[in-house]
């Protein structure tokens, strides 16, 4: 399984979880977390509440696999850093990024919300590198070293596995090694937490067009159809279908929005549906996109 950033934040020799002093503050705790963030645990030998929030804060800690840092303080031991920080009372708990202390809380928390708190300070140092691994992974799909790419996004969900990106790259990628089959088993069995998101949504957009194009007719053909009778709007329809499907994606945005200004209602909307199919399936920014929506807009609202 592929580490990435601060998945791995804890090298070799830095442990995870470790006993504070006053004279290693600065060290353990201020100056750590400009790297990761570092979780601090008040507490002391009698308190009773403090023997179970420790252990269970430790496992959160180390179940979070180095995007966060723990350190134990004993205020019996270390007063002086503990009224500094203004302890009244035990347990204790600080989060402590770049240098500044961000996050905390007294007493004792339910395991749910002791995860969530975990969770929250991780985050604090953004995604822990998975963003420069989907960069790197869309890299090489746009390269065409596919297999790469489908190996990189797989691990990520390794990693992270309701990555809408990552999930949304590896049905592309399937779909770009033309396992059609593949991607649409991928896709109907998004986590539902991601189901809805938008690189998802693309991913979904691209195998219907993908299926679209295994019966799509040849161009050639069908432009000199369109040529011969210019008023059928559905010769026109499986023109654009056509064109898509050989790569020419602005002359099939075209055919559509001719037939939107022909006729906006022919056959139930259909060209405006699959202009709005095509444009989810490209990025928000294509200028594919920002023309086609553009030309759009001043027909419906001419």
């Amino acid at each position: 399984m592929l580490e990435f950033g601060n998945k791995a934040a804890a090298p070799a020799g830095k442990e995870l979880v470790k006993d504070g002093t006053e004279a290693s503050f600065m060290a353990d705790v201020v100056e750590a977390s400009r790297e990761v963030p570092v979780i601090v645990d008040f507490w002391a030998p009698w308190c009773g509440p403090c023997k179970t929030l420790g252990p269970a804060l430790e496992a959160a800690v180390t179940a979070a696999g180095g995007k966060v840092r723990m350190v134990k303080i004993d205020v019996d031991q270390n007063q002086m850093i503990a009224a500094q920080l203004r302890v009244q009372s035990i347990p204790t708990v600080y989060a402590f990024w770049q240098g500044q202390p961000v996050d905390g809380f007294q007493g004792a928390l339910p395991p749910g919300e002791l995860r969530s708190f975990v969770e929250r300070v991780a985050a604090l140092a953004g995604d822990g590198g998975l963003a420069e691994a989907i960069e790197a992974a869309e890299q090489m799909l746009a390269e065409g070293a596919v297999v790469d790419a489908a190996e990189t996004f797989a691990a990520i969900l390794g990693e992270e596995p309701e990555n809408a990106a990552a999930f949304g790259g590896l049905a592309r990628a399937h779909l770009a090694l033309g396992n059609l089959d593949q991607a649409e088993a991928l896709l109907n069995n998004a986590p539902a937490a991601i189901a809805g998101a938008q690189e998802v949504e693309a991913a979904r957009a691209q195998l219907d067009l993908a299926r679209q194009a295994e019966s799509a007719g040849p161009v050639a053909d069908l432009r000199a159809a369109v040529d011969a009778a210019p008023e059928d709007l559905a010769l026109r329809y499986d023109l654009a279908l056509a064109l898509h499907a050989a790569g020419q994606v602005e002359e099939a945005v075209d055919e559509l929005l001719e037939i939107f200004r022909r006729d906006r209602e022919w056959n139930e909307g259909a060209a405006r549906a699959q202009l709005f199919k095509i444009f989810d399936a490209l990025k928000p920014q294509d200028p594919i996109v920002l023309r086609g929506r553009r030309r759009l807009s001043s027909m419906i609202f001419a």
